[in-house]
């Protein structure tokens, strides 16, 4: 028999189950932090930029890049292009990504001298108002009330008990209803989503009755997008959205839009086996004979008619 050793330390069952407990893991190959907290020259950014789902990283830096520029740096696509290898095509399609999703608002605004120039908003936090603005626009101060001397008051017995109304200020707002519900595309491509804004922002050219602010189109563009995915050029969907408006003032075009995107949205397109080459369709070609158009790869007669020998 073989002697046992004594000396070892054995392992405790609670040693074992803390061993076993999930928190304790160390997950292998994943990353490590080394963070120094920063004094100076840094930017706050939040995770629902740095890890957003549906932004491309490109759009992601862009927007981390912008925020951390000061107020007034020019952030037009030549002056990007400069900086980053990227190109001017790429950085278009990430800014227009940003203004998908709230981060950028860009405005076009008449000068005095009649020059059109581009306003730029950056948005650290989409949906919500910054301090900025209400530093910019400080409320004027109140002037100090005259001093009241304190008046007697009456005597309980001959105080009346009214009903307290609420302040006006304090009572609720109404809510605003919702939008009714878009399609939604199957593969919600970035490329998809900026060509769905383009349409979305061209509205209002066709009718200025149908200008949507940036909550609106975020809500709107899914259901674009669907409609560009069953083979719909933009042309035909803005077409379709602007058909015989109401001539009355539109209170909610965003509802009104939303309505057409669900109501009239199109069948998918016929399924096309991978390779199959679609029919040849010749031009029309007029008869010598008849003068009636017929479809032919070359000027002739039609299938009617017999050349005279």
């Amino acid at each position: 028999m073989g002697t046992q050793n004594t000396s070892a330390r054995t392992s405790s069952p609670s040693r074992k189950g803390a061993e076993n407990h999930p928190r304790k893991r160390t997950r292998v190959g994943g990353v490590i932090h080394r963070n120094v907290r920063h004094t100076t020259r840094f930017t706050v950014v939040g995770n629902h930029l740095a890890q957003h789902h549906s932004l491309s990283l490109v759009a992601i830096g862009l927007s981390t890049h912008i925020q951390s520029l000061p107020a007034g740096s020019p952030v037009d696509i030549k002056t990007l292009a400069e900086k980053f290898p990227e190109g001017t095509t790429r950085i278009a399609s990430g800014l227009r990504e940003l203004e998908v999703y709230g981060y950028l608002l860009r405005t076009r605004e008449r000068t005095e001298d009649g020059r059109i120039v581009t306003r730029t908003v950056s948005c650290n936090q989409p949906g919500r108002i910054g301090d900025d603005e209400d530093r910019a626009h400080p409320e004027p101060e109140a002037a100090p009330e005259p001093e009241r001397r304190p008046q007697p008051q009456p005597e309980p017995q001959a105080r009346r008990t009214e009903p307290r109304a609420e302040p006006q200020a304090r009572r609720a707002e109404p809510r605003r209803r919702a939008l009714p519900a878009v399609p939604q595309p199957a593969y919600p491509a970035p490329d998809l989503l900026v060509t769905a804004l383009d349409v979305l922002a061209g509205l209002r050219r066709e009718d200025p009755r149908l200008h949507l602010s940036a909550t609106d189109a975020e809500h709107l563009v899914p259901g674009v997008a669907a409609w560009l995915e069953r083979e719909l050029t933009p042309d035909a969907v803005r077409r379709v959205l602007t058909f015989d408006l109401p001539r009355e003032p539109l209170r909610r075009p965003a509802a009104l839009l939303a309505h057409r995107l669900g109501a009239q949205l199109p069948p998918l397109p016929p399924f096309r086996a991978p390779g199959a080459t679609p029919a040849v369709r010749h031009p029309f070609q007029t008869c010598d004979l008849c003068d009636l158009a017929y479809r032919a790869p070359e000027p002739g007669t039609c299938g009617s008619c017999t050349p005279e020998t």
